[in-house]
């Protein structure tokens, strides 16, 4: 019974962290890129989004890279699209 209740307590920090990584993305996202944080949803585009072009997503990677620590490179940055897409990838490089 107790590492049952260790198992959910680990993905219950998880989460947490999670969100605190979301809060911290969309806040630096939207200061950066100047648009409102409430735009910045799982689901929305992040080139529509922040309204990138190619040389301002090659900004919005390296911003990202700094801010969290990680790496995004070649076939990852096409996979990103969404802003969940974004945040899962952040969350499981952070935790790997």
């Amino acid at each position: 019974m107790r590492s049952h209740n260790y198992i959910y307590y680990s993905k219950h920090i998880n989460k947490m962290e999670k969100n605190e990584l979301i809060a911290k993305m969309n806040s630096v996202l939207a200061n950066e890129f100047e648009v409102e944080e409430s735009s910045i949803t799982p689901e929305a585009n992040i080139k529509e989004t922040l309204q990138l072009d190619s040389l301002s997503l090659v900004d919005m990677i390296a911003l990202v890279e700094e801010e969290f620590g990680v790496e995004i490179k070649g076939q990852s940055v096409a996979q990103v699209k969404t802003f969940q897409n974004l945040y899962d990838f952040v969350f499981d490089k952070l935790n790997s």
